[in-house]
């Protein structure tokens, strides 16, 4: 038999995703990379993503992501992975003009680095610790309580092996909605306060 579904079952699954997909700055590459590394690099992190360099070289035509070094080999920054990273949790989000929006926001010209409000560096930094106090405090007990789950499912008469299907439809649904309002959250605050193109 399964184990129980419960608050617990939740920390473990956010503990073992945060594990896997908090990447610290300092974890970055070094040195500067081919592109085909950047590549390997984004879907060895990003296991569901398929990154081809078709994809990366898009976002460069696009004004997404910056140009790579010129006239280096290597071209490819620890900066260019660093956005490459934030563009690849926006991307489940937000439309590609929507990123660009949000990126202009503290980078102005992608290209030039002289007009950046802030570096990469510290929005890589922000982001990695705003993503790591989220999954530390976003299953918080008011949403995902035995007693809240409990109160849910006594409003219909189920089996026990039922009430546990209702407990997980419950917390899917929860974690859906809380998405679905973050999702459109941002997606107004990039409508009001970004200036068009």
């Amino acid at each position: 038999m399964k184990e129980e579904f419960d608050i617990n079952t939740i920390k473990k699954l956010v503990a073992g995703i945060a594990a896997d997909s908090i990447i610290s700055y300092d974890e970055l590459p070094k040195l500067d990379l081919f592109l085909s590394q950047v590549i390997d690099f984004l879907n060895d992190k990003f296991k569901s993503e398929k990154y081809t360099n078709n994809i990366v070289q898009n976002y460069i035509k696009s004004g997404v992501i910056s140009k790579p070094e010129d006239g280096r080999k290597k071209g490819y920054t620890k900066d260019h992975i660093a956005q490459l990273l934030l563009l690849s949790y926006m991307r489940p989000v937000l439309s590609t003009d929507e990123i660009k929006k949000v990126f202009k926001l503290a980078f102005n010209e992608i290209n030039d680095s002289s007009d950046d409000i802030i570096s990469w560096e510290q929005a890589y930094k922000v982001f990695s610790d705003v993503q790591k106090d989220y999954f530390d405090t976003v299953f918080a007990e008011q949403y995902f309580s035995k007693e809240k789950l409990k109160g849910i499912t006594e409003k219909f008469d189920l089996n026990e092996k039922d009430e546990d299907k209702i407990v997980v439809f419950t917390i899917v649904m929860t974690l859906i909605a809380q998405a679905s309002v973050i999702k459109n959250i941002a997606k107004k605050i990039i409508d009001d306060y970004t200036e068009e193109e």
